[in-house]
Parts: structure tokens; sequence; C-alpha cells
């Protein structure tokens, strides 16, 4: 069965719907039976309204940068259909649905709530009941699954969608950047994490015999086992 997953992030003006802010960036990576497929989807919004300078500190896009860009009703059709009957993977998921569902009831023309078209995993959840007491910031599960996060000076959705990607699939199977479905060939050949395959014309391995000297030395040393605790297994 094909399991579709679409890991996503956002960024915002501020941190609250309530109080008029809206999603400046939206960031996904799709994964296919746990295998990025390199189907993405990324865009800039224009909130119609000021960023936040403290938001602005976070994820360094600022108002001048968003003039020109789309408004949410121009891309929320594309984004519906991208998201649409998939499990969405998100850390610290109510933040995020919580911003979505504002924008698309904001437009007024029927959409759903995001939870009536996508199941939602929340992986913040999923690390604080793996790791309880621990910090589990993405930054710090980073560290805790060795996943170099080391282009991440700010937050950005496309990339911390890939950095989460990452993540998840390490907690959920130990599996980190596996791309197999996007690889040639010679790739999977070479190594770098795929699949080393030896050719068909290499040399045979040469086989070692043990000496006389050696079997005896086994035989000796078998027989003080023997005595010891009986007749050994690999002897019956």
């Amino acid at each position: 069965m094909v399991k579709r997953q679409i890991v996503l992030d956002t960024e915002t003006t501020g941190i609250d719907p309530k109080a008029g802010h809206r999603i400046i960036e939206i960031g996904c990576v799709e994964l296919i039976n746990r295998r990025l497929t390199g189907n993405n989807f990324h865009v800039y919004i224009n909130p119609q309204r000021d960023i936040e300078e403290e938001a602005i500190d976070v994820h360094g896009i600022t108002n001048e940068f968003l003039r020109g860009k789309p408004f949410f009703h121009q891309v929320a059709r594309e984004f519906l259909e991208y998201i649409e009957g998939a499990e969405l993977v998100i850390h610290n998921a109510p933040f995020d649905v919580g911003f979505m569902d504002h924008e698309f009831a904001m437009l007024n023309q029927g959409y759903p709530a995001t939870d009536d078209v996508c199941e939602v995993l929340d992986t913040l959840v999923m690390a604080r009941d793996l790791h309880p007491g621990q910090k589990n910031s993405l930054d710090a599960l980073c560290r805790r699954y060795d996943i170099d996060n080391s282009k991440r000076t700010l937050h950005g959705a496309l990339l911390d969608s890939e950095i989460l990607s990452d993540v998840y699939l390490a907690m959920t199977g130990g599996q980190k950047k596996l791309n197999l479905a996007q690889q040639s060939d010679g790739e999977q050949q070479a190594g770098s994490g795929g699949i080393r395959r030896l050719g068909a014309d290499r040399p045979s391995l040469r086989v070692l015999y043990a000496s006389e000297e050696e079997e005896l030395a086994h035989t000796e040393r078998m027989e003080i086992v023997n005595k010891a605790s009986g007749q050994s297994l690999w002897q019956q």
C-alpha cells in the first residue's frame, strides 16, 4: 500500500493568527513509502500586513522581500490539492495547522479544515514520548540523531521541512536521507550511502586453510574445554 506523507513547515508574521498574523512561507517535502520523491511545494506569500521584528529575527524574511509575491488566495487551491489525502508530518503541528486553517477560513470559499482532508502527525509529541524530559526542538533532535543542520542559520520553511524529514526517518526507523528513488544506478554502485555492488569480473577471494600446527593447537584447546564442560556443541 502506497503511503504518502508531506513534511511541512510554515513561517509567519507573528505567533498568533487570532491577532491577525499571516503565513508568509510554506515549505513541503514529499515522502512516498519513506522515500523522498523531489516533488516538493514551496512558496512565499504576501501577507498584506507588516511582519513583526521578532519574527524577522527568526526567519530573516522582510516586508520588502515579500512585495510582489502572490497572496494566499492565489496559491490556496494548488496548496490544498498538493496536501489533500496525505499524512502531514509537522513539528509542533498545532501552530502550523492553526495558521493554515485560519488562512483557508478567511477566504470564505468553503475550504475544509486541514484535519478533514489530511492526517496530522506531530513530531514534537513523538519526540517527547521518545525522549521525555529532554530538549526536543528541531536543532536538539538534529544533534541527537547526528543530522547536519549547519545551513540552518535562520528558520526557513523548505529547509526546515527537509531537515525534519531526516529527523522523522531517523526517529521512526533509523533511516536518514534515504533517497534511493532519485539515485542513478551509478550513484548506488558508487557508495555514498547507497548500495555498493561488486563487478562480476572481480578477482576471486583467496581462501586460507589452517596449518597442521594450528589444527593441532585447536584440538588441544577443545580437549581442555571438553574436560571442563562436557562435549562441546560443535563436536556433537
